[in-house]
């Protein structure tokens, strides 16, 4: 039997793009990655502290099937949970299906290093088809729909995607994917550079690299237009990590405004629009 996504109750409003836009003011996307019911008590956590800062708008990186382990939009105290996250501005980014690779025989020294040392497994679309990347993802935005949710965007399991399964999400109407370096509208064809933050926190040595890049990276995209702060559940059972987090979050805000992937490109789309005119 097909299981069945029942729409939750709570409004889920899509955001237009007639509301009103900033086209000056420097620009913050914060994205809560890995968000499902395995990670809920951690991403409720940690969307209560962003807004206590006075974070008015985030990403959530929802996973369909978290490691197989059930389909996440079958929880439904965790759909009204999404729900209410959605109604106060918040958006819902498709981040990849299962969030997990096999290991293959045959790999190259790269694709171990990439898939395995970087990303403990989970590069789920690293090497994924055109056909296959997507069925998988045209798969979840229909299950999304059918639980009450519209989604725009998606993003892989660690930005690791394929030239031909970027190719793939393009054809099915997603509006925008990003990258560790970049964030992409799939549809207007553009490009926009600008460097995550993100920490690693699976090793003392790795959460000792992590503080000391992203202090630095923080200093050099002072001047950047757009800031991203990509997020993970474990970030926050590191203190010194999640102080970093949180101090780097309020910094951000005295200077930049608030905006989910989904609003940043609707943003860019108008100054693209003003310019032409």
């Amino acid at each position: 039997m097909e299981p069945t996504f029942s729409p939750v109750q709570a409004p889920a409003a899509k955001l237009k793009l007639s509301q009103p836009l900033s086209l000056n003011r420097p620009t913050l996307v914060v994205s809560i990655h890995d968000v499902s019911p395995q990670t809920w008590a951690e991403c409720d956590r940690i969307v209560t502290e962003f807004t206590a800062l006075g974070l008015k708008r985030a990403s959530l990186l929802v996973i369909p099937d978290h490691h197989g382990r059930g389909h996440s939009l079958l929880n439904q105290d965790f759909c009204s949970w999404l729900a209410r996250q959605v109604h106060v501005g918040h958006e819902l980014v498709i981040h990849g299906y299962t969030h997990l690779r096999a290991a293959r025989e045959g790999e190259s020294l790269r694709e171990k290093i990439t898939t395995r040392f970087y990303t403990a497994g989970e590069g789920e679309f690293f090497d994924l088809d055109t056909a296959t990347a997507a069925h998988l993802v045209e798969q979840a935005k229909e299950e999304f729909r059918e639980a009450g949710f519209e989604t725009e965007g998606f993003i892989a399991p660690a930005w690791l995607l394929s030239k031909q399964a970027e190719a793939g999400i393009r054809q099915i109407g997603c509006q925008y994917t990003t990258r560790l370096d970049s964030v992409i509208d799939l549809q207007a064809g553009r490009t926009y550079y600008s460097q995550s933050l993100v920490w690693s926190v699976r090793s003392a040595w790795r959460r000792a690299m992590s503080l000391a890049w992203n202090g630095a990276l923080f200093s050099m995209l002072r001047g950047n237009p757009l800031m991203r702060i990509s997020v993970h559940p474990a970030d926050i059972h590191y203190p010194m990590i999640w102080r970093q987090i949180r101090r780097c979050v309020a910094r951000a805000l005295e200077q930049r405004a608030s905006y989910t992937y989904e609003r940043w490109i609707a943003r860019q789309r108008a100054i693209e629009l003003t310019t032409i005119k």
